[in-house]
C-alpha cells in the first residue's frame, strides 16, 4: 500500500518540499507519495485528526503553523520542545511526534563548508523562530560561545535566558555587532531583511569583516542577498538558505523511511524550482 506524507501551512502553494520531497521516494524505491495540504489556523485540530483517521504517515510543518501544532502532537521531541517549534511531525504506530530538523539542517548544511565551525567565533543575526531553532541546536551542538545582535535587543535577550543548554552569549544591539564585526569568523543572517520587497537592504553593515569570514543567510528568496553580495565584495565566502531547506527535508526524510537521501540533488531540485545556482 502506498504511503501519504505531506507538509501544511497557509499559505502552501508555493512550498517546494513536494517536487523535492516526491523525488526522493522515487530515487530510493518508496512506494510513498508526498503531497501539500492547505490548512487555516482554525482548521489545525481537525486536520490532525483527519491525519489520524487516514494514517498520514508523516508530515511537515511550515508558517503559520509550527507553533500552534505542538498541543495536538502525541509527544514532542525535548530539543523541539526547546525551541518551541515543530517542523516534522512522525507517525509512530499512531502516534504523531513532533520534531524540528530546521536547526538541525541549519547545522548540517553549515558542517559541509566549515567542518570545525564549532570552535569559531560566531555572531546570530534575528532573534525570531529561525534564530531560535539554530540557536538552541548549536548550543545543544556543544557550540560554546554565540552573540546574538537585534534590533529588539529584549528578544536577543529572552533566547538566551530560556536556553536549556550551556552556551556562553552577550546579546548586542545592531550598531554593537557593526562596531565588533571584526571579531567574529561566522555570520549568521535569520532576519527577513534581504527578502522582497527588502531586497535592497542587509540587516548589518560588513565594514571591517574579516577577509576569511563565512557568512549564511538562511534566506533563499533571492539566492544572494544584498548581505552576501557584501560579504563576497569583502572577500568572504558564503552560503544561501538553500543547503539549510535541502538538509532540513532531507533530517525529515530520515525521520520517515529511515533512509538520508541525496542532499546534493535534492538542492538542485530546489535551486532549478528557483531558477538560479547556489552561490
Amino acid at each position: 500500500m502506498k504511503k501519504i506524507y505531506g507538509v501544511i501551512g497557509d499559505p502552501i502553494a508555493h512550498s517546494m518540499s513536494p517536487v523535492m520531497q516526491n523525488d526522493c521516494f522515487q530515487r530510493n524505491d518508496i512506494n510513498a507519495e508526498y503531497f501539500a495540504f492547505h490548512v487555516l489556523k482554525e482548521s489545525l485540530s481537525d486536520a490532525v485528526k483527519g491525519f489520524k483517521a487516514i494514517h498520514l504517515s508523516g508530515f511537515n510543518v511550515t508558517i503559520p503553523h509550527k507553533t500552534t501544532i505542538m498541543p495536538f502532537l502525541d509527544e514532542i521531541d525535548p530539543l523541539a520542545q526547546a525551541i518551541g517549534a515543530v517542523n516534522t511531525v512522525v507517525n509512530d504506530d499512531g502516534r504523531f511526534i513532533g520534531y524540528n530538523t530546521d536547526g538541525s539542517g541549519f547545522l548540517e548544511a553549515l558542517r559541509k563548508e566549515i567542518p570545525s565551525f564549532i570552535d569559531k567565533n560566531m555572531l546570530l543575526i534575528g532573534a525570531g523562530g529561525a534564530a531560535r531553532a539554530i540557536y538552541y541546536t548549536m548550543a545543544h551542538e556543544g557550540v560554546p560561545s554565540i552573540d546574538i545582535a537585534n534590533r529588539t535587543p529584549e528578544k536577543a535577550e529572552y533566547l538566551v535566558q530560556n536556553c536549556p543548554y550551556p552556551v556562553e552569549s552577550t546579546v548586542l544591539s545592531i550598531q554593537g555587532a557593526e562596531e565588533n564585526i571584526a571579531k567574529y569568523d561566522l555570520i549568521v543572517q535569520t532576519t527577513s531583511i534581504g527578502m522582497h520587497p527588502n531586497d535592497d537592504r542587509s540587516p548589518i553593515c560588513l565594514d571591517g569583516l574579516k577577509k576569511d569570514a563565512f557568512v549564511s543567510d538562511i534566506i533563499y528568496t533571492p539566492l544572494e542577498t544584498k548581505l552576501l553580495q557584501d560579504a563576497k565584495q569583502k572577500g568572504a565566502r558564503t552560503q544561501n538558505g538553500v543547503p539549510m531547506f535541502a538538509y532540513q527535508g532531507a533530517l525529515a526524510f530520515e525521520k520517515w523511511t529511515g533512509v538520508l537521501p541525496d542532499t546534493e540533488r535534492m538542492q538542485s531540485i530546489v535551486l532549478k524550482q528557483l531558477g538560479g545556482k547556489s552561490c
